[in-house]
């Protein structure tokens, strides 16, 4: 099992077709990862919210995304794929996602 994208269908952004627009440019983008919709992440207090995690890597819990946000996580993605353990040694080239990070759990 490799890496999973997970959208709170709960959220607004979730129930606008967030989870379908990840699909498609992860497609596009040539990477070989799951994406899964659940009902409620408990990130309330910054809704839409859209988790990352692999077997023995880091995890990360974003919240406040949007559509907008597809081509930075994509970004984000690529370097999550190419990290032994998950993390990131530079978040700049994520943009605006990495302000959007609610937690970062250890594998």
């Amino acid at each position: 099992m490799g890496t999973t994208v997970t959208v709170c269908r709960s959220c607004p952004a979730g129930r606008s077709g967030l989870a379908s627009a990840i699909r498609t440019a992860i497609k596009a983008a040539g990477l070989a990862m799951r994406v899964s919709e659940v009902d409620c992440m408990s990130g309330c207090t910054r809704p839409s919210t859209v988790a990352v995690r692999a077997p023995g890597k880091t995890a990360y819990l974003f919240g406040d995304a949007s559509e907008a946000d597809v081509p930075n996580l994509i970004v984000f993605l690529k370097l999550y794929d190419a990290s032994a353990d998950g993390n990131l040694a530079d978040a700049r080239p994520i943009g605006a996602l990495r302000e959007k990070a609610l937690a970062r759990i250890p594998g």
